[in-house]
């Protein structure tokens, strides 16, 4: 370890990386991070501000066995060096982590060679570099050095044409505008990183080729234009082997434990053969297995107590368990020690909390994103102005504008004012709010489904939210909603009263079922200050101390008050007791009548912990498309941007509480038809248990602040600008803001988008 030692910088936040040289390690310069050889293996070592850290090990596929089972020693000390906190990650060549993937937003490359070939890592401005490199992929961009030749070439992909000086970017004929704007973000990242700006950038299509790369191929155009058309993607490239979305995040869970004490001999052992599980399943005094081999995906976690064998021998453990369960050697493997967990790991579990935390799954960011989002308290009159809020919070003004709303009974039925804020669990609901942002008006169409109505209805109200939208030129946001996940705007509509949400029964005229003798109303006000009443079971189990509850029962009329209850919630159990009608009776945490415990079917233990509240869960960006002639979801890697959003796809944002499906203006019909789907299967098959997620559709150039807010410096005219022009921009340099210099950087970028 005295090779990391020297070169270590534990408290500087960002990415250092080694190289494995004779099987010690030498840093690879800054310059040069996200290039790598083949032949070698590489540790990284990833410091947050906090600090936390991430440690990858790297394997390219022609890596011997030594550099293999060095690189694993090395993993192990630096581990043990910073106190065996970080979190570690086996990496494999064509198969890293979305983790991993995230620190090099331009790509990574593969070079041919290594250390035994005599390669080096070396910032160079030598211009007699020759080679030809592969561009892979819509979002994890990977360059793959292939032979100087034309049959490297097809027509599908983008390649790179390194000479030293003069660096071609080469079109095929049938890639796509978004493949050319990643394949660019390659070309401009070795002009300034490994020729230190030294180097020029060139455009060439297809069939267009200049005299320079015709000669360094060797040969003529004849050959590659006389060939049989090459799909854009075959199907054995890792950019396309995609588990199947109904497999996705199926986990079990394994229990590693030391034969006998310190010995080094672990045995394996079932736990729990499918997720979710439950967090008491992890014992502090020992090691576990998260398989999710479905996903190639592996995790190690590492019990506090767990003696200090099973520890060290957590990444040999995994790697052993690939092999015993004939897993793909691409198989990524994660170890994570105890309050380190990442959010892929913590999502197989229904009831994870953090230190502190009492309900639902986890809301902490992944290592590497805590410092990126910060919790943003609620200001109605700011809602307009800070984006990052309206996001936060779910709302995009303070539902002070104008709503209509209908009852789905095969078409729309108006809904009598006067009931406005009341939802039955059997109907659906089409709820038109419009209001004005920015000079203009905008609409947002609620979709909501009860629990109990048929699936007429709600095939009826998807019609129905469809017809709406059409008849409005098709901008409206639709969002759609299940009885129980009310988004905080839609609750804020009702100014003032809460929202109340009915367990069943219908609304509609002659139908009203019959309701129940005795009923409870738990009442929540959300971060927005909006407030929901919600009927649930009559069971004492149901009470929380953190909020107020409304019980009526045969004989009596209660308001329930906990201990961490708001003022508000309990301004709100008017309008629910104004409804239920009756005297109530005001009841204190502690100071119940024995009536009260009676009505709700006996005593029982509840929810007495202070919540942990308004903590923001990290968003995911996904890209639904089906470019490889199937529609497939890959997941953007790292803190992603407002340029990752691919005008061709349809793209899902996970925000927690809400999903959006954001409609790129050249999305296809089968992209456009198939993402609502694959956003429903993706919130059902979710491992933590979330079910009936509001799905929010948006479609580009409409967007609302609710998803602005999750992208920084959001920029409303990003598509009026050609996309490869944009990524080029700063390259420029005439950066002056004299009008001449404006007038000669526009005449250039037009000259170079004709030729």
């Amino acid at each position: 370890m005295y090779s990391v030692k020297n070169t270590l910088n534990r408290k500087k936040p960002g990415l250092q990386v080694w190289r494995i040289e004779n099987l010690d390690l030498k840093p690879v310069p800054k310059a040069l991070h996200g290039s790598f050889f083949t032949g070698d293996a590489y540790l990284l070592l990833f410091t947050t501000s906090a600090p936390s850290y991430n440690i990858h090990m790297w394997l390219g596929d022609e890596c011997s066995q030594d550099e293999s089972g060095a690189v694993a020693i090395f993993s192990t000390q630096l581990d043990d060096f910073l106190g065996g906190g970080p979190v570690q990650y086996r990496e494999l060549q064509n198969a890293e982590s979305n983790t991993f993937l995230g620190y090099f937003k331009s790509g990574i490359k593969y070079q041919k060679g290594g250390v035994a070939s005599g390669f080096q890592h070396v910032v160079t401005n030598d211009m007699n570099v020759k080679r030809l490199l592969h561009i892979k992929g819509r979002r994890a961009i990977r360059a793959t050095e292939v032979e100087m030749s034309w049959g490297s070439f097809n027509k599908g992909d983008c390649f790179i044409v390194d000479l030293g000086k003069d660096i071609y970017q080469w079109c095929g004929s049938e890639c796509n505008r978004f493949e050319r704007l990643k394949a660019s973000g390659v070309g401009i990242d070795i002009r300034d990183n490994e020729r230190n700006g030294r180097a020029k950038l060139h455009m060439v299509e297809e069939g267009e080729e200049p005299a320079a790369i015709i000669e360094v191929t060797q040969s003529n155009l004849s050959w590659y234009i006389s060939q049989p058309h090459v799909e854009d993607f075959t199907s054995n490239t890792p950019d396309d082997e995609k588990v199947d979305t109904s497999n996705r995040k199926k986990g079990a869970l394994y229990m590693v434990s030391d034969i006998s004490d310190n010995s080094g001999s672990m045995k394996v052992s079932a736990v729990s053969p499918s997720s979710p599980f439950k967090q008491a399943m992890l014992s502090p005094e020992e090691c576990f297995i998260l398989d999710n081999g479905v996903d190639n995906n592996i995790f190690v976690w590492k019990g506090p107590k767990a003696n200090s064998a099973e520890r060290k021998a957590a990444m040999s453990v995994g790697q052993q368990f690939i092999k015993d369960k004939g897993y793909s050697n691409k198989t990524q493997i994660q170890v994570l020690p105890a309050g380190g967990e990442t959010t892929l790991f913590k999502q197989f579990f229904s009831d994870w909390r953090d230190k502190d935390e009492t309900t639902g799954p986890s809301k902490a960011y992944t290592i590497g994103r805590i410092a990126k989002v910060d919790q943003v308290p609620f200001d109605a009159s700011s809602l307009h102005s800070n984006k990052a809020m309206a996001a936060q919070h779910g709302m995009v003004d303070d539902g002070k504008g104008k709503i209509q709303i209908w009852r789905v009974e095969g078409e729309r039925v108006p809904v009598d004012p006067s009931l406005y804020g009341h939802f039955y669990g059997g109907d659906c609901y089409l709820i038109l709010y419009s209001y004005r942002l920015s000079g203009r008006e905008q609409h947002i169409i609620y979709t909501w489904q009860g629990l109990k109505c048929t699936q007429d209805e709600l095939a009826a109200s998807a019609f129905l939210t469809v017809k709406l939208d059409d008849s409005m030129g098709g901008s409206p946001v639709q969002v759609r909603v299940t009885q129980g996940q009310e988004p905080p705007h839609l609750m804020s509509l009702f100014q003032g009263k809460p929202m109340i949400i009915h367990s069943g029964g219908t609304s509609r005229k002659g139908g009203q079922s019959t309701t129940g003798s005795t009923r409870l109303f738990h009442i929540r006000q959300s971060s927005s200050r909006a407030t929901r009443a919600v009927e649930v079971s009559v069971c004492a189990s149901n009470l929380n101390t953190n909020d107020v509850f409304v019980l009526k029962s045969p004989s009596a009329l209660y308001v329930w008050r906990g201990v961490g209850a708001s003022d508000e919630e309990l301004a709100a159990s008017k309008h629910v007791v104004a409804f239920l009608g009756g005297n109530a009776q005001s009841v204190s945490e502690g100071s119940e009548p024995a009536d009260f415990w009676a009505a709700l079917g006996g005593k029982k233990g509840y929810q007495t912990s202070k919540s942990l509240q308004n903590t923001v869960k990290a968003p995911r960006l996904f890209g639904c498309s089906n470019k490889t002639g199937r529609l497939t979801v890959e997941e953007v890697p790292g803190d992603f941007n407002q340029s990752d959003l691919a005008i061709d796809d349809v793209m899902l944002l996970d925000t927690w509480e809400q999903i959006f499906l954001w409609v790129g203006n050249d999305a296809n019909a089968e992209e456009r038809t198939g993402a609502p789907k694959i956003a429903k299967e993706y919130v059902d098959t979710d491992p933590s248990g979330r079910k009936g997620l509001p799905i929010t559709t948006i479609k580009q150039g409409a967007e609302p602040p609710t998803f602005t807010g999750w992208f920084q410096a959001w920029d409303p005219k990003m598509w009026e600008m050609n996309p490869l022009d944009r990524i080029r921009a700063p390259a420029n340099k005439l950066t002056s803001e004299s009008p001449l210099s404006f007038r000669m950087d526009r005449f250039i970028r037009r000259n170079r988008s004709e030729q």
